[in-house]
């Protein structure tokens, strides 16, 4: 699936089951909510934080889930997410094409 593909089918999931978009203020919250899920899981997965019970462990369906909502906020903004991320990677490429390969750190 493409991202241009994903946008289509987020779409029309929105407008099949979701009846429509929540706003971009609602979206942008739950965006948040979502990331917050991830670092929980990183957080007891990677770092020292041990899990609870009540914990999700599942990172590829959290993962999704915020892709989702960042593909709904693309979708009512009117954002081509595919064409955006290439025009994104030509940029870094330029910018750094040589920045980590000089950084002592890596």
């Amino acid at each position: 699936m493409t991202i241009t593909e994903a946008q289509q089918a987020v779409d029309h999931w929105i407008k099949t089951h979701g009846v429509r978009y929540f706003n971009e203020l609602t979206n942008m919250a739950i965006l948040t909510e979502e990331v917050g899920e991830v670092a929980r899981i990183i957080a007891r997965k990677y770092g020292e934080q041990s899990f609870k019970e009540s914990d999700k462990s599942d990172l590829g369906a959290e993962l999704a889930d915020v892709l989702f909502v960042v593909i709904c906020l693309a979708n009512q903004t009117g954002v081509d997410l595919q064409q955006q991320l290439l025009l994104n990677m030509e940029r870094k490429g330029a910018r750094d094409h040589q920045r980590h390969h000089d950084n002592e750190k890596l």
